[in-house]
């Protein structure tokens, strides 16, 4: 085989689960903390964030906005992860077992059903359209996701960063805004979680794209359509 001077963790393998026999540098250490950090659960919550933040939405009461971030926490972060913790701890899986696509409808259903209840809240509460619509735009998106996985592995993590993306379009339309610095944020971080999820060998380079373009189609038509 021609002898090359690019790093293992930079060229093309099939993913395969780490079996904790080979040495761990640096590179694959960041990737692992990237992927830790940057999990799909945080999406929602931190688009609310940045919304109550950055956009006229700061202007309303702190009682009000605790109220749609503790709806918004308790729906898409403890629920789904609750849930997929005691699921793995019945059945007796690792996470990467559970990451098998087979086995991958388990988080999938869970999450599904805990974004389908959010919206139910919020749209009990009352809350706006396009501030709903994050949680419409995400649990399109898992529905999506879980359709695709019967044939094919999808990353769900740059799905979420497609999302960011599209989000963030979209509310350049309805707030009429520039994006161009949070965008190119945006796509930087997309970069870097999609590199991430390969050197960890979790995705291949198409399923890390498709996962992408999903995100990205449901962050616009959840948002502006739906």
């Amino acid at each position: 085989m021609e002898e090359t001077n690019i790093p293992s963790q930079l060229t093309y393998h099939e993913p395969e689960p780490d079996k904790g026999n080979r040495p761990k540098d640096t590179l694959y250490r960041a990737s692992r903390v990237i992927s830790a950090v940057f999990t799909p659960f945080m999406l929602p919550f931190v688009a609310f964030v940045l919304l109550f933040t950055f956009t006229y939405l700061h202007i309303l009461p702190l009682r009000y906005k605790l109220t749609a971030l503790c709806i918004v926490y308790c729906f898409t972060i403890l629920l789904p992860m609750l849930g997929i913790y005691l699921m793995q701890k019945i059945n007796g899986w690792t996470l990467h077992e559970l990451g098998k696509r087979e086995r991958r409808f388990v988080p999938y259903a869970l999450t599904i059903l805990s974004y389908a209840g959010c919206v139910l809240t919020m749209y009990r509460y009352h809350l706006p359209r396009y501030m709903g619509g994050i949680i419409v735009a995400t649990l399109l998106c898992m529905v999506i996701c879980a359709l695709i996985n019967i044939k094919w592995k999808i990353s769900t993590h740059t799905a979420s960063s497609g999302m960011m993306v599209g989000g963030l379009l979209s509310y350049s339309f309805i707030f009429q805004f520039n994006p161009t610095g949070w965008l190119c944020a945006f796509i930087l971080l997309a970069g870097m979680l999609g590199s991430a999820r390969i050197i960890v060998r979790q995705h291949t380079l198409n399923e890390v794209a498709g996962g992408f373009f999903v995100g990205l189609f449901c962050g616009v038509i959840g948002i502006l359509f739906i």
